[in-house]
């Protein structure tokens, strides 16, 4: 695929089609979550988030690629909100499914979903971050490099502080499944750094494709 084709607006059917999709998963995951109060602190971005890409669609439509990209990231941040993060079942899918343990073969100690939903998170939102940055305050030479990831950084710290201050008024059960750190002191860093790394990831594959350089 061509460049061009990459950096093309996303098509009014398929917009609508993802919208559409997101919002089936997302009445179907609202059903019955393990934890409502966790659910509804988890889903008050992203009540924010839809309709504000729902509006700017019109007025600076992104690439197919970045919505795509947008809509995975939802529907695996609206999985960890149904069962927590620090809850999410994905091991014994494994065991279950497919026969063997993915924490034990990873020497993993932990749940560690909200581990690769941060990365993920890095990954998948790096592409619309660099077609807004383009179009809002386009940097120049190496910071077409820098500017994404630090952007993501910046959200990461930023989100991280948001979980802190809506667990310290909840406090509790509450606040404890919000932030799911499972006893891990240095999860708030760890999460950054996972962000950070999806978001270099990105920028290093969508380089060499044509997306960090200019417009024309």
């Amino acid at each position: 695929m061509t460049d061009a084709a990459l950096r093309t607006p996303a098509s009014p059917r398929l917009a609508k089609t993802l919208l559409a999709l997101f919002v089936a998963i997302w009445i179907a995951l609202a059903v019955s979550p393990w934890y409502r109060q966790d659910w509804a602190l988890e889903n008050v971005l992203v009540l924010v988030a839809v309709p504000v890409l729902a509006w700017g669609w019109r007025r600076m439509p992104l690439t197919g690629l970045s919505y795509i990209c947008l809509f995975v990231f939802g529907v695996l941040h609206e999985i960890g909100a149904h069962y927590t993060y620090a809850e999410v079942p994905y091991d014994a899918w494994f065991q279950r499914h497919l026969g063997f343990s993915l924490d034990q073969a990873l020497g993993l100690q932990r749940n560690s979903f909200d581990r690769l939903v941060h990365f993920l998170y890095g990954l998948l939102v790096t592409p619309a971050c660099i077609e807004l940055l383009d179009r809002v305050a386009p940097p120049r030479g190496i910071w077409r490099y820098v500017m994404p990831v630090s952007f993501i950084m910046s959200h990461s710290l930023l989100f991280e502080m948001f979980e802190w201050l809506a667990a310290s008024m909840f406090g509790g059960d509450l606040g404890q499944a919000y932030l799911g750190t499972q006893g891990d002191v240095w999860d708030a860093q760890k999460d950054m750094l996972m962000a950070t790394l999806g978001s270099l990831l990105a920028v290093a594959v969508l380089g060499p494709l044509g997306w960090l350089s200019p417009r024309r």
